[in-house]
């Protein structure tokens, strides 16, 4: 499955951008929460060092003066609460629900659970004469953590509603930032294999432009090589009929000389072998100029199919009526956008199949016209028919039905179908309207 782009920037962004706010969102916390715990600790520490100087032990009786004039003060009841206990726990003054100092710990800061609240406590160890005590102080003002953590969540949804948007917003920028390529992609995909034109690099981005480089330069080595190929099978052609041409006349002179006629049996079976040859050859470079590779710098045009129709019949009328064969027409306007002289080996192809296995006295119809919107030629004959089995074998190269007449080359279906291919066209071969012989259908996109 082909990645995105688009999608690949907003999962990097997105990413990092999280782990930014949610660490933005912390530090926001920790500076709310810290500067009250830093001054909670310090008020409790000077308590505990207030608390300390009214502590005395006289004759191993541990006393703590409460009175207002002596000097530090007191903390205030609604502030600070306290303990003190003795070696043995037991509490002497304050309030017995604050807990005692860990055995062995000198000093401690807690968080404690107090009267069903939490609450800062710092616990001291206290070396006297009457023994060691325990000291400890608790804040019992309204903690601001609650406070803290609301400020916490309010961050953090306040952060990642700013991080939705700006992801939108991102998004919304990749899409517009992307819109050249998609451009491109569409001018490109809305081309044919047969279009081989430069893309202006003037309108793509300087980003992309080596990549539109790259596809220019390909398109223009293509055009050189099917330009070279086009060339070579011309010359072919030229090469083969020329000869090819000549030995048919030297032939038809020297069949027609009187001196020839105790050969003129195996003359005319040079003459066939001529004609077959000549006939092989020209379907061997229709097959090649039908090859994609070659017409993707094809001429097409608007062709009229009835006009095709109309000349093929004329080239292979003569043919017909001394076989003794019915070659007749059924057409109606329609027009595609092809290359003439493909479209022409195409139905010629078609029809010297038609004629050459339909038996003396049946008829061969060409028909074209439209069929549910789509464009279509078709040849119908009264021959022997192509079994069912055997029809997609038939559009093969060099392939024959078995025990077929006559001395060809296989070549007939398989340059049709490759004509049909190129002009993404379908080749039906279907029993013809009476049960008996062959309709073959040729029909183009709409």
């Amino acid at each position: 499955m082909t990645s995105s782009i688009s999608r690949q920037l907003v999962l990097w962004l997105a990413v990092p951008l999280m782990l930014l706010a949610l660490c933005g969102a912390l530090v926001h916390y920790f500076n709310s929460v810290a500067p009250g715990v830093i001054g909670r600790d310090q008020r409790l520490k000077e308590a505990a060092a207030a608390l300390t100087a009214r502590i005395s032990a006289e004759g191993g009786v541990v006393r703590f003066d409460t009175t207002a004039a002596r000097r530090p003060a007191m903390p205030a009841p609604d502030s600070v609460d306290y303990a003190i206990r003795g070696a043995d726990g037991r509490l002497l003054y304050g309030d017995s629900e604050l807990p005692a100092l860990t055995p062995g710990a000198e000093a401690a800061f807690g968080m404690t659970p107090v009267g069903g609240r939490t609450l800062r406590t710092l616990s001291e160890r206290l070396d006297t004469s009457a023994g060691v005590l325990a000291l400890t102080v608790a804040d019992v003002r309204p903690a601001s953590e609650p406070a803290a953590r609301y400020g916490l969540m309010s961050t953090l949804l306040w952060d990642f509603v700013q991080l939705d948007v700006t992801l939108v917003l991102v998004w919304v920028g990749i899409r517009l930032g992307l819109r050249p390529i998609t451009r491109l992609r569409d001018e490109i995909a809305r081309r044919s294999a047969h279009d081989l034109r430069a893309i202006d690099e003037a309108t793509v981005p300087r980003e992309i432009a080596p990549v539109v480089v790259t596809l220019n330069r390909l398109f223009q080595m293509l055009r050189t090589s099917v330009q070279s190929q086009q060339q070579f099978i011309a010359n072919t052609a030229h090469q083969l009929r020329t000869p090819i041409t000549g030995m048919q006349a030297q032939l038809d002179v020297l069949a027609a000389e009187p001196a020839a006629a105790p050969i003129k049996n195996r003359l005319a079976t040079l003459q066939e072998a001529i004609r077959q040859l000549a006939h092989s050859a020209n379907q061997l470079l229709t097959l090649a100029r039908a090859d994609p590779a070659v017409n993707i710098v094809a001429k097409n045009q608007t062709v009229a199919l009835d006009t095709i129709v109309g000349e093929v019949i004329a080239k292979f009328f003569d043919r017909a009526l001394g076989a003794g064969l019915d070659l007749g027409a059924e057409v109606e306007p329609v027009t595609i956008i092809a290359d003439p002289s493909l479209l022409d080996d195409l139905l010629s192809n078609l029809v010297d199949n038609a004629l050459k296995y339909t038996p003396r006295g049946g008829t061969v119809t060409v028909s074209a016209g439209q069929r549910g919107g789509r464009p279509f030629i078709a040849v119908e004959d009264t021959g022997h028919g192509i079994p069912e089995s055997e029809r997609e074998r038939v559009k093969q190269r060099f392939y024959r039905l078995p025990n077929s007449p006559g001395h060809g080359s296989g070549l007939g279906l398989a340059i049709v179908d490759e004509i049909a291919r190129l002009y993404d066209a379908s080749l039906i071969i279907e029993s013809a309207a009476g049960g008996t012989g062959t309709k073959v259908i040729v029909s183009f996109a709409r």
